[in-house]
């Protein structure tokens, strides 16, 4: 029987949100998935409104302004007077950002690489491809 292409995404959706939780609980890391997840939406949509921001990581804007904050303060992030609107501010990753998503990314990267050890070249052909597609989908730049 067939597998359905409903079927398809929601098992990459469950197999992939699972891959990732086992992974950031592996690493013993006790950041918040906030702050990673609104680092890698500034990574690519920057520089975001407060407001915008917090919508894009699914957060409430008080919970931003805290993030944001902390993240700050971490050098994580700058903040400017939005240009377009003086009442407003936008927030950008900066370089020491930027610098810890990819340690970060490397250290999930490494905590997940043991479960695909096992994979034969095919396999690992089709796991690039599946990977390329799906980053092709979501703006996602990946490296050959």
């Amino acid at each position: 029987m067939e597998t359905s292409r409903e079927q398809t995404i929601e098992t990459l959706l469950v197999s992939v949100n699972r891959l990732i939780r086992t992974a950031v609980q592996s690493t013993g890391n006790t950041t918040s998935p906030a702050v990673w997840r609104t680092l890698g939406i500034l990574e690519t949509d920057q520089p975001l409104r407060l407001g915008e921001l917090a919508k894009a990581s699914r957060v409430s804007q008080p919970t931003m302004t805290r993030l944001v904050a902390g993240m700050l303060a971490d050098d994580l992030v700058s903040r400017s007077v939005d240009p377009g609107d003086s009442r407003g501010q936008l927030i950008e990753i900066t370089d020491a950002g930027i610098a810890r998503l990819v340690e970060w990314r490397v250290t999930l990267t490494r905590t997940v690489g043991p479960v695909f050890a096992d994979l034969d070249d095919d396999q690992w052909d089709v796991l690039h491809e599946a990977s390329a597609l799906i980053a092709s989908r979501t703006r996602t730049e990946i490296t050959a």
